[in-house]
């Protein structure tokens, strides 16, 4: 019985895989925070080197942020040029823009980069342009794009792990992206067909993945992009050159797990500002729970600053200020502030509230 006992222990041992962080196959890795865009682990962060189709995560971001998504697109010959992963629109067909971005990047579809770019910018090299700008907005320092697709020809994209990571961060804020990420499976009807898609990302089937991108080309090897929410920390992983990328990812996370834990740094509850003497008759709230990983022996180097414009004009409910967070004197993190004008009723926006403030914005 003792025999029987050690062998299914050692068989479910084996089912998890533990290959040290330190050891991977990768070229370049990052673990980041992805709240605070803190890095928690890497190596050669900063190297460039070739990307292939993780590419699509700035395709995608452009052209969500194109504020076409709902555009019928008609199939023209853009996508004729395009080779390799497809989702194999045909010429003619016609199809929302938002259903390209899903066959772009749960399939990988270069024929959907192809036809993404050329509705959005009117050509490729257009379409360039705005990633480029919008990888220097985002202080991409070691990015170059020459297509949308991060095919080798005529030029293959250049990024490091860290830029891959800052650009991630920033397109998980963005609700359209989320979803489309994290979809397993799409079905979409055009004027002549349906498809139905599955996501390529296999570390979708853990329950605690929530985004990311494949990439290979030969010129590449394996390029990876995930995103993970674990006991409320929400985490990146980036791995270019790796042959096991999978496996990469899946540890990178359980070092996160064992390392570091989720400090609740602030709660969405109402507050009081002791000494201030301005808003005396006020309370303060913030509108999100933050979680942000630390090891234990940060913890008291962990501080937080409230910062308050003074305004002689204002509402309740308005921002007020930001409460700034600091690990000794690094700056994790700031959280707007919002202010309840002499202790008026606290109340939560409607959605109505909300999508009022939207289009008023």
């Amino acid at each position: 019985m003792k025999k029987i006992f050690v062998v299914l222990c050692c068989l479910f041992m084996l089912l998890i895989p533990r290959v040290k962080a330190s050891t991977s196959s990768a070229s370049s890795y990052i673990l980041m925070d992805e709240t605070t865009g803190r890095v928690l682990l890497s190596k050669d962060m900063h190297s460039k080197r070739l990307i292939a189709s993780i590419t699509k995560i700035m395709t995608a971001t452009i052209a969500i942020e194109s504020g076409k998504l709902d555009d019928i697109v008609t199939v023209d010959e853009s996508v004729l040029k395009a080779y390799g992963s497809g989702i194999y629109i045909e010429v003619g067909e016609e199809i929302k823009l938002k259903d390209l971005v899903y066959g772009l990047m749960l399939r990988s579809g270069n024929d959907a980069a192809a036809m993404i770019a050329n509705y959005v910018s009117g050509s490729d090299e257009e379409f360039v342009n705005l990633m480029n700008n919008k990888a220097k907005e985002l202080g991409m320092k070691n990015t170059i794009f020459y297509n949308p697709s991060g095919l080798p020809t005529p030029h293959g994209n250049y990024s490091s792990v860290y830029d891959m990571a800052l650009l991630t961060r920033y397109a998980m804020k963005n609700d359209a992206y989320r979803e489309i990420v994290g979809t397993k499976k799409y079905k979409v009807t055009t004027n002549k067909k349906t498809y139905v898609w599955n996501n390529k990302n296999k570390l979708l089937r853990y329950d605690y993945i929530t985004g990311g991108k494949t990439g290979y080309t030969e010129e590449s090897g394996r390029t990876l992009v995930s995103t993970a929410d674990i006991d409320n920390m929400k985490l990146i992983v980036v791995t270019i050159r790796d042959s096991d990328d999978w496996n990469t990812h899946i540890e990178l996370y359980n070092y996160a797990k064992d390392k570091y834990y989720p400090y609740k740094v602030l709660n969405k509850n109402k507050f009081k500002v002791y000494g201030d003497t301005y808003y005396k008759d006020s309370t303060f709230y913030i509108k999100n729970d933050l979680y942000i990983p630390l090891l234990k022996s940060e913890t008291k180097s962990l501080t937080s600053h409230i910062v308050l414009e003074k305004k002689k004009d204002y509402h309740s409910y308005e921002k007020i200020g930001k409460n700034r967070i600091l690990l000794g004197d690094t700056l994790l993190y700031e959280e707007d502030i919002y202010i309840i004008k002499n202790n008026a009723k606290y109340k939560k926006e409607s959605i109505f509230t909300k999508i009022k403030k939207w289009f008023n914005d």
